[in-house]
């Protein structure tokens, strides 16, 4: 497996595992998951050469770092852990966000013992909260990277100047936010700033919540208690049309013998090699077709193709339905 450096010294593999989908009963449903099939999915990963796996309390909530912390007991050694924190809670029933230093400190307090290690390895504020200055947010984070409890810090849909006064606070390790062939937004400004201060890129939903892969066709294809029926790109009005971005990846695919899955993960290592991403998985299977991503290796014509096809700003319908935006690019 070949590995990448984000920030100026967090070495990671060049594919990352995003863990969400693992738990079974989640508060996010993608399908029917497995918690037995999750955790061979990540010692199988493990063997691959995959260090790098992405978890957050708001996954389940909490169960799915207990998931994987028991996955990694006798594993840790030359793992990246990266987990989040965003909310403050009632329960386990969310209560909004909570940038506050002392949410971060619990946040990762109770991190630290589901995931059952000693320090996080990358520490991500999940949405950032516009009641709390972003360099108060930091400076709490700070405070548990000097403590020894946190390694990196991270930010996830953070917006231009969030990212900018961030990191005059402290290193900023990644961010974190959604970037794939369907939803490209991040190129005029978001990735620029990030290259001006050293802070790598970690694509979230990089299959486009598993679109790009090809198995989807219609809403049909999709379980009824499944998250994406809400998501509207899948709408019925929008999905048939996006279906133009994924046969041209399917094109691109059979032309180098590869999957769709691994011809969008290509894609986006080529954008630069600061960047990582965490397709998430919750099976054998598909883990080991994402892992052969970085084998691929595109040519300028495949790349003009996509472009031709996805253009940034071409896909049909927007990324989250207007809750989910109001806490992006903040």
């Amino acid at each position: 497996m070949q590995h990448r450096t984000l920030g100026d010294s967090l070495d990671v593999s060049a594919i990352g595992i995003g863990c969400m989908p693992m738990i079974r009963d989640g508060n996010i449903n993608y399908g029917a998951a497995d918690d037995d099939e999750s955790t061979r999915t990540i010692h199988a990963a493990i063997d691959m050469g995959i260090t790098f796996f992405d978890t957050a309390e708001m996954y389940g909530p909490f169960a799915n770092e207990t998931l994987v912390g028991a996955a990694i007991k006798g594993k840790r050694d030359g793992l990246v852990i990266a987990t989040k924190f965003a909310m403050k809670w009632n329960g386990d029933q969310m209560a909004g966000l909570d940038g506050s230093p002392a949410n971060a400190r619990r946040a990762c307090e109770g991190s630290l013992q589901r995931l059952g290690i000693d320090t996080i390895d990358l520490f991500y504020q999940h949405r950032v909260d516009p009641n709390v200055p972003i360099e108060e947010t930091v400076g709490g984070m700070a405070d548990l990277v000097r403590e020894g409890k946190v390694r990196h810090i991270g930010l996830s849909e953070a917006g231009p100047e969030t990212l900018r006064r961030a990191a005059a606070v402290h290193p900023i390790a990644a961010l974190q936010t959604e970037y794939s062939i369907w939803e490209r937004d991040v190129e005029a400004e978001i990735l620029p700033i990030c290259r001006e201060h050293g802070i790598g890129f970690v694509p979230y939903s990089p299959l486009g919540r598993g679109f790009l892969a090809g198995g989807i066709r219609s809403l049909a294809d999709l379980p009824a208690t499944d998250w994406r029926r809400n998501d509207p790109r899948y709408s019925d009005e929008n999905l048939p049309k996006n279906l133009v971005i994924v046969d041209a990846v399917a094109a691109i695919a059979a032309k180098h013998g590869a999957s769709n899955a691994q011809v969008a993960l290509a894609w986006l290592l080529a954008q630069g090699d600061d960047i990582v991403p965490i397709p998430g998985v919750k099976r054998r299977t598909t883990m080991a077709d994402s892992a052969g991503a970085p084998d691929v290796v595109l040519t300028d014509d495949d790349l003009a193709a996509i472009d031709a096809a996805a253009p940034n700003g071409a896909t049909a319908g927007p990324r989250y339905a207007p809750a989910g935006l109001a806490r992006v690019k903040i």
